[in-house]
């Protein structure tokens, strides 16, 4: 009976390097694609849109479309994240710990991908995590 490697030339690996880093990545692709879906559903819009916080923070001036909807994805993964963690804490009377509280500010200072991959390992180690 043959065994497959992990690795053979010429194919990928069979594990990920950063198997958490490709979960975040996929779950701020699937949270672009549901931003798209609704401003796609919410058919005319309003010639001059509503001025919102997240809007003012995601569009920043010169920033790509694409670079503008992974902003908000990330964001609303982030924000995601929270709800699951205070829902967490409110079932376990656990406090946030410091680490994760160093974890989301780094992340409120500079939003991106790399920054949120330390806010959700926390929660991935704790069980929280969904997907």
């Amino acid at each position: 009976m043959a065994t497959k490697s992990p690795h053979t030339s010429g194919s990928k690996p069979a594990e990920p390097n950063h198997p958490l880093t490709d979960r975040v990545r996929a779950r701020v692709a699937e949270v672009g694609l549901a931003l798209d879906r609704r401003a796609s559903a919410s058919g005319v819009r309003a010639k001059r849109p509503r001025k919102t916080r997240a809007a003012s923070l995601a569009s920043v001036p010169g920033q790509s479309p694409e670079a503008s909807r992974e902003a908000r994805s990330i964001r609303v993964v982030f924000h995601e994240l929270g709800d699951a963690h205070r829902q967490y804490r409110l079932r376990t009377g656990q406090r946030v710990p410091e680490a994760l509280r160093d974890a989301a500010r780094a992340f409120k200072q500079a939003p991106s991908l790399t920054a949120l991959v330390p806010v959700a390992a926390f929660l991935d180690e704790a069980g929280i995590l969904s997907w």
